[in-house]
């Protein structure tokens, strides 16, 4: 349970009570994240009273776990000295990520309240492509030259380390901030005074370009097991450095991002707390609309089949369950291979393995499911009915396998999210083929 949750009885009467001294003092006892929680749960008079209360050095942590709506009301109603306090206080990267919600207007306000220098890295900052992984970086980082001690760095590492996003790594540059080495604090702290920091650094540096995707920085931070990763330019020149605290929000935002594109959701820009009624039924509608008309060509399908039907009346009834077990497989082999997509487990040439294995395992489901199918159809149509029903069964078993894993890769292919291969556009997808192979495969039976 969160922290507050305990304490929100109490803190409701101080604030009911003005003990504004006792209050100040229990909310320094709480983890920064908590405190941003409880000031999103009070009333909104509350919340400027509860930021005035905080330790200088504590509020910009508090500001930058509020979501980005919370944040724009909450500097609507502080002064502009408490507005560059704030500011100020957060790092580059989180300073840049909150000004890239705001509209132009707002923007061009807040920068002047920052001193110039901040000001300057905001928007070197923003001048980067959104979602790429200059916008997640930070300037603050700890560098060494290769011709200093090891009793150097640790003397400039206990001068420059406050400032720095994270002191775990230690970058190596030469006089023209080119990188050239890396190593780690301990690896620096267990070296003799007298050595040399360009014989004990790695040469072999794991590195990012702040244009890429910050996909790519989650995927190299888990494949190599780092704390921290140095973006440079075309030109090796060390521009910053992305932290995983970032890169773990981001990692949540990608996976939510391809959560609701698999339920046929347009992904929401703001928390599902902070999306108003309006903007959830925008998100939905376009999608349930795209959607309806696939289901009307089903149903014309059905309509076309109309002497077929009439014909066998017990056909219509496996409708459903052909349909539903053919949307059903597809899904299974959609999310599976959209998930391996995201997590990097299928590259380059591996798809080709990937669709000749779901050939194989969607056989083995077809003929499972088509004996299932055999044994239902004698005991509601004979066997007529019985050999229709699980030939087409099998089929589409296997068509939707196929689907399912092909329809995710071609729209990499064409640089098209594969979260869109959602899960009710297969379904819909494969009435259509499901109805198709059904009445292909009865009018050759009967």
């Amino acid at each position: 349970m969160q922290s507050f949750l305990l304490f929100k009885p109490e803190i409701e009467e101080m604030l009911a009570n003005h003990q504004w001294q006792e209050l100040k003092e229990l909310l320094v006892e709480l983890p920064e994240p908590d405190i941003a929680d409880l000031i999103a749960d009070v009333k909104e008079r509350s919340r400027i009273v509860l930021l005035r209360l905080l330790p200088k050095n504590v509020l910009p942590e508090v500001f930058a776990h509020l979501d980005a709506k919370l944040k724009e009301d909450i500097l609507e109603a502080l002064t502009d000295e408490e507005t560059r306090l704030i500011l100020a206080g957060l790092t580059p990267d989180d300073r840049a990520d909150f000004l890239e919600e705001l509209p132009g207007q707002a923007i061009q306000k807040l920068l002047t309240l920052l001193t110039p220098e901040d000001r300057r890295e905001a928007l070197q900052l923003l001048g980067y492509p959104p979602e790429s992984v200059g916008r997640l970086m930070t300037p603050d980082y700890v560098a060494a030259l290769p011709e200093w001690t090891v009793g150097q760095a640790l003397e400039h590492i206990r001068l420059r380390g406050m400032d720095s996003e994270t002191i775990n790594v230690i970058y190596v540059i030469n006089n023209e901030w080119k990188l050239v080495g890396v190593m780690g604090l301990r690896q620096l702290i267990l070296a003799k005074p007298a050595d040399l920091v360009g014989d004990i650094m790695e040469d072999t540096v794991i590195s990012l370009s702040a244009l890429d995707d910050r996909e790519d920085a989650v995927q190299k931070i888990r494949r190599y097991d780092v704390v921290a990763l140095p973006v440079i330019d075309p030109n090796n020149v060390m521009l910053g450095i992305v932290t995983i605290d970032d890169l773990f929000d981001v990692a949540e935002e990608e996976v939510t991002e391809d959560i609701q594109k698999s339920a046929a959701v347009n992904p929401l820009k703001t928390s599902y707390r902070e999306a108003s009624v309006w903007s959830l039924y925008g998100k939905r509608v376009l999608w349930l609309a795209g959607l309806l008309g696939v289901s009307i060509i089903t149903t014309g399908i059905i309509a076309a089949q109309e002497d077929v039907l009439a014909s066998a009346i017990a056909l219509a009834f496996f409708i459903p369950l052909l349909t539903g077990t053919g949307g059903n497989t597809g899904n299974q082999s959609a999310t599976l291979m959209i998930r391996a997509i995201a997590t990097g487990d299928i590259r380059d040439r591996q798809w080709v393995k990937a669709v000749f294995r779901e050939i194989g395992i969607g056989c083995l489901l077809g003929l499972t499911m088509g004996v299932a199918s055999l044994l239902l159809g004698i005991f509601k149509g004979g066997w007529h009915i019985a050999l229709i029903v699980s030939l087409t069964m099998v089929t589409i078993v296997v068509v939707s396998s196929l689907l399912g894993v092909v329809l995710p890769l071609i729209l990499q292919r064409f640089q098209v999210d594969p979260a869109v291969a959602s899960n009710p556009l297969i379904a819909s997808v494969m009435d259509i083929i499901g109805l198709v192979i059904y009445f292909s495969i009865a009018a050759m039976v009967m």
